[in-house]
This record gives C-alpha cells, sequence and structure tokens, in this order.
C-alpha cells in the first residue's frame, strides 16, 4: 500500500510541478496597474496623526445629502440626526499645529470618532489658494482610519494562540498558510490576469497549495498522504461541479465595483472563469479540514483496536464524518451570511418574492459557491475514509507491535 501511494502521488506531483511550470506567467500582467486610490499627486500629501480634539460642525448642505435606512435624507425631519464633527489631529512627526479634518457624514453615522482614534487625511493646503478643492472649507480631506497596530495585534495575538495550543504543528500551518498566499500571488493571480484557463489555473493552484499546506503541517506520514489523496479527489470533483454550475446557472462574475474594474484594467479576461476560479478556492480551508479529520479518526480507531474489521472500521469513520458534514454545512453557510450581513439585509428589503431574491445575481453566485463547495467536501469525506481504512488496515500489522510513537511513521 506505501508503495501504491507513492505510485500515484509521486508522479502526480511532478505533473503537477510541470503544469504550473507551463501556465506559468508571462509577465506582462505586470503591465497591468491602477492607481493607488490612497495616491497623492504634485502639492498634496498624506497626514497620518492621532485624533486630540473634536468640534462640532454646521452641516450645511451636507446633511441633505447622507440618506436614511427610511428613505429620507439626513435634512428632512424625518430622517435621524446626524452629528457633524471636525476632528482636530496631531500629525505624526512633530510639529506644532494641528489640522482639522471634517468628518464626513457617512462616516459619523456609522460611528462615533473618538479621542485617540488614528486618521488618515490629504494635506491640501499647499495648493494654490489653499483647498481648492473644497471649496476653501478646510485644508484637509478625511481619507480612512489608521488601523495598522489593532490588525497587527490581533495577527499576533492569532499567531500566540495557535501555537500555544498546537505548538510546533501550529506554527508549522501558519508558515504554510503564507506559503499558500504565495502561490496564490505568484502564480494563480498574475496567471489569472493574463487571460490564462481559470479551470486548469484553479485546479493546478488549489492542489498545490494543499500538497505544501498539508505536509508542511502534519508532516510526512501515511496519515497525511491519505488526507492529501481524498483532498485532490474532492478538488476534482468539486472542479467538475464549478465547471457546469457556473455554466448553466449563468455566473458572469459582475456582481460588485471590483468585478467592473477587473473588468476594464484586464478585459482579456473572462469573468465567469474568475467565479469558477474562485469555487475552488473557496472549498479548500473546508475541504483541508475534513479529510485530515477523517484520516486521523480513522488512524486512531485503528490504534484503539487493532482487531477491528474494515467494514467496522469504516463505519465507526463514517459516524464521526458524518457528524461532520453536518457541522460544516452550517460552517459554510453561516460564514457568508455573516460575511455578506449588508448585501442580506439590502436584498430582504426588495419588494419581491424570496425566491426571486435568493435566484437574483446578487445572491446566486454565492449560493452556487456554497452549494458546489458541499457537495465536494460531503464526497470527499467516504472516499478520504474508505482510503484511510485500506491504508491503515494495510499496515496494522506490523505497526501494531511497535510503540505509539510510530504509528505515524
Amino acid at each position: 500500500m506505501v508503495i501504491a501511494l507513492a505510485a500515484i502521488l509521486g508522479p502526480l506531483t511532478v505533473v503537477l510541478i510541470a503544469a504550473m511550470i507551463a501556465l506559468w506567467p508571462s509577465g506582462s500582467h505586470q503591465e497591468l496597474s491602477l492607481a493607488d486610490p490612497y495616491g497623492t499627486s504634485q502639492g498634496i500629501t498624506m497626514v497620518t496623526g492621532t485624533v486630540t480634539g473634536l468640534q462640532p460642525r454646521d452641516c450645511g448642505p451636507e446633511a441633505g445629502t447622507l440618506e436614511t435606512p427610511t428613505g429620507g435624507m439626513a435634512g428632512d425631519p424625518s430622517a435621524a440626526q446626524v452629528a457633524c464633527v471636525d476632528a482636530v489631529v496631531d500629525p505624526d512627526g512633530g510639529g506644532t499645529d494641528s489640522a482639522v479634518v471634517p468628518i464626513p457624514t457617512s462616516i459619523s453615522a456609522s460611528m462615533d470618532v473618538e479621542v485617540g482614534d488614528r486618521l488618515k487625511a490629504l494635506d491640501l493646503s499647499a495648493l494654490p489658494g489653499g483647498d481648492a478643492g473644497a471649496g476653501g472649507e478646510s485644508d484637509y480631506v478625511f481619507v480612512d482610519f489608521e488601523r495598522t497596530v489593532p490588525v497587527v495585534v490581533l495577527a499576533l495575538l492569532y499567531a500566540l494562540v495557535v501555537v500555544a495550543v498546537a505548538r510546533w504543528r501550529g506554527l508549522r500551518a501558519i508558515v504554510g498558510l503564507g506559503l499558500a498566499f504565495t502561490v496564490l500571488f505568484g502564480f494563480m493571480f498574475p496567471a489569472l490576469l493574463e487571460g490564462g484557463p481559470p479551470l486548469w489555473i484553479g485546479l493546478v493552484g488549489c492542489c498545490l497549495i494543499m500538497l505544501v499546506v498539508l505536509y508542511f503541517a502534519h508532516g510526512f506520514s501515511l496519515r497525511t498522504t491519505t488526507a492529501l489523496l481524498g483532498t485532490l479527489i474532492g478538488l476534482a470533483l468539486t472542479a467538475v461541479l464549478a465547471l457546469w454550475g457556473t455554466d448553466a446557472a449563468y455566473l458572469t462574475g459582475l456582481g460588485d465595483e471590483y468585478s467592473y474594474i477587473l473588468a476594464t484594467v484586464a478585459p482579456e479576461v473572462r469573468l465567469s472563469g474568475i467565479v469558477l476560479c474562485g469555487l475552488l478556492v473557496a472549498g479548500l480551508g473546508v475541504l483541508n479540514d475534513v479529510t485530515i479529520t477523517q484520516a486521523s479518526a480513522v488512524w486512531e480507531l485503528q490504534a484503539a483496536n487493532p482487531a477491528v474489521s474494515k467494514r467496522e472500521l469504516f463505519a465507526s469513520g463514517m459516524r464521526i464524518g458524518r457528524d461532520h458534514i453536518a457541522s460544516t454545512v452550517y460552517t459554510i453557510a453561516f460564514a457568508y451570511a455573516g460575511a455578506a450581513l449588508p448585501v442580506l439585509m439590502v436584498v430582504s428589503l426588495y419588494d419581491r418574492s424570496l425566491w426571486d431574491t435568493l435566484m437574483s445575481g446578487e445572491l446566486v453566485e454565492e449560493i452556487v459557491r456554497i452549494l458546489v463547495g458541499s457537495i465536494g467536501l460531503v464526497l470527499a469525506i467516504p472516499i478520504t475514509t474508505g482510503i484511510a481504512v485500506a491504508v491503515a488496515k494495510s499496515v496494522a500489522a506490523p505497526v501494531s507491535q511497535a510503540p505509539a510513537s510510530k504509528v505515524d511513521a
């Protein structure tokens, strides 16, 4: 069985590497570029600083431009009252002059700006006549919040928790995640931008990611190899479903403003193909989760009862797998619902039936994504369980006499 797995995965790895080389981007994507949304022109500089005070401001005509959830405008008597404020910002890098930055009403309506917050603003004071772009009302224009510190703190906390609980395996998993994003940004995205075949780019890239991530995080073992084989079969099934679902459900990929931007800057990119590739990438994490769990479950069941038959071992593994299926169905659906909550709330207000809402362009792409990913991972569970049973039983006799630490060798 060990020789059989090596005979399958060895050539497959060579084929994947050869396919990646054949699909490797030529470099023409580097000619594609978009202006930095935070970029500045001559005479305009970016200022980053800390809010040291707040000043009320007369909203004036600005109040009439903010639409409220009731359909009225912020200047109407029926509209929610929005406080218009200017933030007094102490710029980084020293200096005695404070910047007075008007906070847009859209920001004030969403959350309160407080003393201690970090902001980014454009300094227009060097332009001829002061603030030529805002009628002379202010020399500064609010750009965004500066959120580096909290994000870095959360990332470090995440890494600390993972390493503390999973130890070296958790550290390897984090490094493996970095390698996975290297494949995404170094190979898949450039190849897609150059108009390469999305199905093959997605399939080859995802298989390579799983090959690297699984072995890097879980080590070289029969257990990991079993999970990898189940994952690759699950990915192949998902690719077939995604290819059919994208065409049958007429997924155009024109669901948000970024799709239109992509179509403008890279007209050779077929957006429906990007949706197809996205269906594969979206299922990677959960698919990896269920296959490695099933392989580990079968191995532990075999170790706990070496005399168990193949039929009983498969049945026990599938009982665990069915529980996993039930939980992952909720995981995928609720993960989307949480990420797309504003979209779901808006489309729920439309005067149309629930079915028409679900079949709308705003939602159907995510519904197909959930269904394709779920079918792929559900099918991967019995496949991985069957492979794990065959491999675990084939090595059970010599391993049963060895120390427990060598079971996974």
